[in-house]
């Protein structure tokens, strides 16, 4: 019998929840890609991966440098936010984050909550959009008395796709460890397309080549963690990215290279630090901070004026600071409160009259208040968020000031108690600020812009169950919701189609219904087979004016159906993956007329790997077959996509 006065030193023990556990449990659609189901999807940038996720759209303009942003349930871009490990990364001159800038090299983790996460301990800004994009990135893991751990990489592909990465951790004491990741990425991209010049199958058409999309980008993060047991844990990381690319223009009938040489220079340095601490059984804290400095030039050498071109740089800034409490009430209940408070400039130099930007100041307070119940049955949460904004302006006047209060409300019910069935619901009223180019890009912002208002429904189910030894977890959400948008920001001509302002214009209904299901499958002790799919209908009409012609017509590049699905075929030989990505026909414009009409498309891609372990290293190659059928599609027009292509990489882990 132990001796109870002992002290016995035990091992450290982790303790994880299967992904799709808190799939099942939340009470607002959450979905999840891990590494390793990252792996089997056959996709380079976080921008490609996230097109797996239902109801998502993914605007891509094309080839590997092209602009890629994503929008959630129809709401745009502007409507999601990104977290990049917790702390959320901003572009206050457009509010939309490029996704294609982030590899997924030093990915751990991909979510994507609808509404809000059942997590009330977070910063006031997670609180404060639609829905929301977690990228977690890897953080360090040690076994036995290992210290270092790294992995090298390098992918070829066609197109002149060239990319080699590195990641290193290491542990420097039993409480702080340190993580590096860097890469490069190259790609001449030019890849052919078929240019019709009338009705596909009916007209002339020919076969030309895509232009100027080369691209030339580098990264570097670093990463030092400490970890003080139950008392408290943070990092502080360091993040450089500097790029170089073509901007493949619209390919314009017998003049596309015309509309294909403008350029692209961007930097992006961010420095975050979090830090959590336990207090005492009942109370937690933590605080974030961030700095944020970003550089564009933009660059049209083919602009018709005195000068012959187009040249403007852009500069922006974020000073930003949070503040969270979390207390534990009872054991069921638990209260929150968080408050983040930031600044964002933009300052612009146009080389064709540095005068006409005027460098905008803008000052955020946003705060929240939150609660939580949670039992076997019933998990809730509730939450009031407050903003509160103010701007300057070195020249003229300023953007509307706002003052503004928002309600969130979720519920999960499980009215069996022997079976894995919930039902859930949530509502979530929220809005966007005008971004700077909203209010002040020259000759089309506009400064008495209102938010954009939206009020969020959702009804689901969730079921998860175990059919034996042969698929030991079968899980399936289905959720239908309802969003109305108000004041709805939209770029409108008004002397001419040269000269355009942003307005509030439009309302917008959207009504949709996203489907997920996945299970794992032992057909014998060798072979493991994972499927996974997704199902989006959604219905987005213009509800503006009745007597307008595009009344109740569906939004632009949003399709009524989407999917995708996945097969991975694991075996101790060799590891298969498929998967494909489908869209029914969106139209271009706002009025559903045939002629405005993009077919819809499926993209179909196939992979092989297989993984040998040696003394010191364990290597893994994988092969790739994209867009294996070869097809011409687009998802926006005039920005054709890639044809077939093929992508191979050799991995070494020690």
């Amino acid at each position: 019998m132990p001796d109870t006065l002992k002290v016995y030193r035990i091992q450290e023990v982790i303790v994880s929840e299967h992904f799709r556990d808190a799939e099942i449990r939340s009470t607002a659609p959450l979905q999840i890609l891990s590494s390793k189901q990252i792996e089997q999807l056959n996709v380079l940038q976080v921008s490609d991966a996230v097109k797996y996720f239902s109801g998502v759209t993914v605007k891509d303009y094309g080839g590997i440098g092209g602009l890629k942003t994503i929008s959630v349930r129809s709401l745009g871009a502007n409507h999601t936010a990104v977290s990049y490990d917790g702390i959320t990364l901003t572009d206050c001159q457009t509010g939309q984050i490029d996704l294609g800038r982030f590899s997924l090299e030093n990915v751990d983790m991909l979510s994507l909550n609808s509404g809000q996460a059942d997590n009330i301990f977070q910063p006031a800004r997670l609180f404060a959009s639609g829905s929301v994009l977690n990228i977690r990135t890897l953080s360090p893991q040690f076994t036995g008395n290992k210290r270092i751990n790294g992995k090298v990489s390098i992918k070829v592909g066609s197109f002149g796709l060239l990319n080699p990465s590195l990641w290193l951790e290491k542990k420097i004491s039993p409480k702080i460890s340190a993580s590096l990741s860097s890469e490069w990425l190259s790609a001449k991209g030019e890849y052919p397309y078929l240019l019709n010049y009338g009705v596909p199958g009916k007209d002339s058409s020919s076969m030309e080549m895509r232009k100027n999309t080369d691209v030339k980008n580098f990264r570097l993060e670093g990463t030092l963690y400490g970890n003080f047991a139950k008392k408290g844990n943070g990092y502080i990381k360091a993040y450089y990215y500097q790029s170089e690319r073509g901007l493949p223009g619209a390919t314009i009938l017998y003049n596309a290279d015309n509309f294909s040489s403008q350029r692209i220079w961007d930097k992006t340095f961010f420095t975050q630090a979090h830090y959590e601490k336990e207090l005492s059984k009942t109370l937690d804290f933590q605080v974030n901070a961030k700095y944020n400095r970003g550089s564009l030039n933009y660059l049209d050498p083919t602009y018709l004026d005195s000068v012959g071109k187009l040249e403007n740089s852009f500069l922006q800034e974020e000073y930003y600071g949070s503040f969270s409490l979390l207390y534990r009430a009872f054991e069921n209940i638990s209260f929150a409160a968080t408050s983040d408070l930031f600044e964002n400039t933009l300052e612009a130099n146009f080389k064709k009259d540095a005068d006409t930007f005027v460098n905008p100041n803008r000052y955020s307070w946003i705060s929240a208040v939150a609660a939580k119940y949670v039992s076997n049955q019933l998990l809730a949460t509730v939450s009031i968020l407050n903003t509160i904004v103010k701007e300057t302006v070195n020249t003229g006047n300023t953007g509307k000031n706002h003052n503004k209060l928002s309600p969130f409300f979720s519920l999960s019910v499980k009215p069996f108690l022997n079976h894995d069935f919930r039902l859930r619901a949530f509502y979530k009223n929220i809005f966007r600020i005008p971004t700077f180019n909203d209010l002040y890009y020259e000759q089309i912002g506009n400064r008495d812009l209102k938010p954009e208002k939206t009020n969020q429904y959702n009804l689901g189910l969730t079921y998860s169950v175990s059919v034996g030894k042969w698929m030991p977890l079968l899980s399936v959400t289905l959720d239908g919701y309802h969003n109305e948008v108000t004041d709805k920001i939209v770029a409108y001509p008004t002397k001419n189609i040269f000269v355009w302002s942003m307005l509030n214009l439009g309302k917008v209904n959207i009504d949709g219904l996203d489907i997920t299901a996945e299970t794992t499958i032992f057909p014998c002790k060798q072979i493991g087979i994972v499927l996974g799919t997704s199902y989006t209908y959604q219905r987005v009409l213009n509800v503006t004016d009745p007597t307008d012609r595009d009344y109740r017509n569906q939004l632009p590049y949003t399709p009524r159906i989407s999917g995708s699905g996945r097969v991975a075929v694991e075996t101790q030989w060799i590891n298969l993956a498929y998967s494909v990505l489908w869209s029914g026909h969106r139209y271009t414009l706002f009025q559903n007329y045939a002629e405005n009409r993009l077919p819809g498309f499926t993209d179909h891609s196939l992979s092989a790997n297989h993984s040998f372990q040696t003394k010191k290293y364990l290597l893994t190659a994988n092969v790739e077959l994209l867009n294996m059928l070869n097809k011409n599609y687009a998802v926006v027009k005039w920005f054709p996509m890639p044809g077939r292509s093929v992508r191979a990489t050799i991995l070494a882990k020690f």
